[in-house]
């Protein structure tokens, strides 16, 4: 796990030294062990920021092939990494190192870049190849590890963060098409970022940037996955094999590591898995909260209990909200999702004992695990048409609605709009999964946006905050193609999240444990807009600094508000979503 960054100027123009160490500087919480970097008089500058997990003496990047042709940086872990070097060793490519970003090397001095997509694992690559003279931009399947890119006049800029770029093109213009975007999801997804010009590797693809210009790749379609006929005891053989090998391999370490405990099934059952491959106990970190309506520390007690797991627990305040501009400044993007303090909190206690952990993240997206899929499919009927659907589940999915953007923005700002619109980002994917079942293609929607518009970035930017990598097994590429080959009716049956995946992993982790009521990770912060949070939110909201910005018709932010605290609404999603956009205003655009 790192951070990585660089440029590639088609015109040959080196970017100042200065500038260029900057980039890496201000992702240091990335990889605080090391800095390596390449940097020619031709324009090419690669560089990295190093959390060392793997081969702590020799791992230091980049990696440059003995011809010196080749030069790799990477952000991730690739966990077939010694199945690969044994693999190179045979056919006369050995690995020097036990670095997993040797094997990437090695790889792709083999194969040229088609070796991507043999690579099992969490990253962002970027491969400058002198022979070719291009840089390749490399992202995995489904965005576990972020990779951003600037281009203008002739010259590409990389980091995986924002802020990275920012040290070298300073950027102070949104884009408006990502603030609509926003508004629309409650995040931006990808490709387009909110600055202007700065736009998101699409997971799965790679691009090659060249003296005479780019190209734009996907590498792995999650679209063509098929669905396969199976029985309930083959699809449960088949879920918990892949599973267990997932959790295996993402213990390869060399540094001390752990795993979040929530209680819940998707955390208890890679917990579970940890301790049958360890000879010691498991390291588990979870946080609770004095409010028992929102405390699962107690669940997560009794998962310790059942695996006999080195437990560290820590007791917080509830309202965490002083924390919200540093998330943002980590998230480089707005963020109404509260959950990522919580995150930021257990990471914490986390990075005070280990440098690594395994999590539950990825298993609800893939197997239907939360309520909006059984509350959205109870009334909506499998045999609606098609337009029918798209239109359902958009409004599932939306904070808010075309309509409710139309009045929500101010006419100055709606003018720099073309349109309102956000199916020019939801109809490809419809489109490419109409062959699906309609559950299946709700999953597939929130796989390809949700994941790495939102519920991954909380992971990466929550752990990277503090140093620590987290490793998500229902991440592994092959339970992801093991989810969308199998049944949505088995996700999602007759009223019961996840339902073919629990009755998998119930010999595991028990029945309570299996069955108990999904719990989300947050606090009651709509309860507190009204009552300790009120100054802020008026701030936020309402200041003469926020309404300069013209972006909104104030009176209707003052409606949500007002019909919020009356109890005539619950506004909760909106108010956070619109608080989140000053807070990233006032932390990247205004200097503050």
């Amino acid at each position: 796990m790192c951070g990585i960054f660089g440029y590639f100027d088609a015109n040959k123009h080196q970017l100042p030294e200065s500038l260029f160490l900057k980039m890496g500087e201000v992702i240091t919480h990335r990889g605080p062990d090391g800095r390596g970097t390449y940097h020619d008089k031709f324009g090419v500058g690669l560089g990295n920021q190093r959390l060392a997990i793997l081969d702590l003496e020799h791992g230091d990047q980049p990696f440059v092939s003995d011809d010196g042709q080749i030069v790799v940086v990477q952000n991730g872990e690739i966990f077939n990494h010694l199945e690969l070097a044994e693999e190179l060793a045979s056919c006369g490519y050995p690995c020097r190192t036990h670095c997993d970003t040797e094997v990437i090397l090695r790889l792709y001095e083999k194969e040229g870049i088609d070796c991507v997509s043999k690579l099992n694992g969490m990253f962002a690559i970027a491969i400058y190849d002198k022979r070719e003279d291009a840089l390749y931009l490399i992202r995995d399947r489904v965005g576990e590890k972020p990779l951003y890119i600037y281009q203008n006049d002739g010259r590409t800029l990389f980091g995986s963060e924002i802020k990275a770029i920012l040290q070298a093109e300073p950027i102070k213009a949104i884009n408006p098409k990502a603030l609509n975007q926003f508004l629309a999801f409650n995040y931006v997804p990808p490709p387009l970022t909110m600055f202007e010009g700065v736009e998101h590797v699409l997971p799965g693809h790679w691009l090659k940037i060249s003296r005479t210009g780019k190209e734009l790749n996907c590498w792995w379609d999650l679209a063509c996955i098929e669905t396969e006929d199976k029985s309930e005891e083959e699809w449960i053989d088949k879920f918990n094999t892949v599973l267990d090998d997932a959790v295996r391999i993402r213990l390869r370490a060399d540094v001390p590591f752990g795993a979040f405990l929530s209680g819940g099934v998707d955390s208890s059952s890679v917990v579970g898995l940890m301790s049958r491959h360890l000879a010691s106990p498991v390291k588990t970190f979870c946080i609770g909260f004095d409010d028992p309506k929102f405390d699962e520390s107690p669940y997560a007690q009794s998962a310790a209990d059942r695996f006999a797991t080195e437990h560290s627990m820590q007791k917080v305040a509830p309202n965490m909200i002083d924390l919200w501009p540093m998330a943002t400044y980590h998230c480089d993007q707005p963020h109404g999702d509260v959950s990522f303090l919580p995150t930021y909190k257990v990471a914490c206690l986390a990075a005070e004992h280990v440098k690594m952990v395994l999590t539950g993240d990825g298993a609800d997206e893939l197997f239907a695990g939360y309520d909006k899929y059984r509350n959205f499919f109870n009334v909506n009927n499998h045999d609606m048409s098609e337009a029918a659907f798209r239109d359902s589940y958009n409004d599932n999915i939306s904070l808010f609605t075309e309509e409710q953007r139309q009045t929500l923005f101010s006419p100055e700002f709606r003018q720099q709009l073309a349109s309102l619109s956000v199916n020019d980002v939801t109809d490809p994917l419809y489109e490419k999964s109409g062959k699906m079942d309609r559950i299946n293609q709700a999953l597939y929607i929130d796989t390809m946006l949700l994941l790495p518009g939102n519920n991954l970035v909380k992971p990466d930017r929550m752990g990277m905050a503090v140093s620590l990598e987290n490793r998500a097994p229902f991440l592994d590429y092959r339970m992801i193609e093991l989810a969308f080959s199998m049944p949505g009716g088995l996700k999602l049956h007759d009223g019961v999240t996840k339902y073919i995946y629990k009755k998998a992993v119930s010999a595991l982790i028990g029945e309570e444990l299996a069955y108990r009521k999904k719990q989300m990770f947050t606090v009651p912060v709509g309860e507190w807009f009204k009552t300790e949070l009120a100054d802020m939110c008026q701030d936020l909201l309402l200041s003469e600094k926020t309404k300069s910005r013209g972006l909104f018709d104030y009176n209707y932010v003052q409606q949500l508000y007002d019909n919020h605290c009356a109890g005539i609404e619950n506004n909760t999603r909106e108010l956070r979503a619109l608080m989140a956009v000053e807070i990233w205003f006032r932390k990247f655009m205004s200097g503050s």
